[in-house]
């Protein structure tokens, strides 16, 4: 029974290692950094309104829209690359569900297009 205890050593030293790593890197930047934040910073940067405002504000939906556009690109890009990698073993059905996949993200994205979400005017 001890000797199964001790292989599990190296487990227990990689989790305090972790923990120890985790609470340095949370603990030393709220230490270290200053926190004087100043009007620049909280200042409105890609949301369109001021911070720290009304949450129950009225909210442009293009904000939404580029949202789902990200979304639709995202996903394309995290199915299409690991489905190129084994194109040889997918074969015809595999090939197939990838080809139905891109013209439902191809439809999203002439949805978004139509919508006007691409246009910043």
């Amino acid at each position: 029974m001890h000797d199964l205890l001790v292989s599990y050593y190296p487990i227990l030293i990689f989790m305090g290692l972790s923990a120890l790593i985790t609470a340095a890197l949370l603990l030393v930047p709220a230490l270290v950094a200053p926190s004087n934040p100043d009007p620049e910073k909280n200042a409105p940067y890609e949301c369109g309104f001021e911070a720290f405002d009304d949450a129950r504000m009225k909210f442009d939906v293009k904000f939404y829209l580029v949202a789902i556009l990200f979304i639709i690109f995202d996903l394309e890009v995290a199915f299409l690359f690991p489905w190129a990698v084994a194109f040889g073993e997918v074969g015809l059905f595999g090939f197939w569900s990838m080809m139905f996949f891109l013209a439902v993200l191809t439809i999203g994205f002439a949805y978004e297009w139509r919508k006007g979400a691409l246009d910043w005017d």
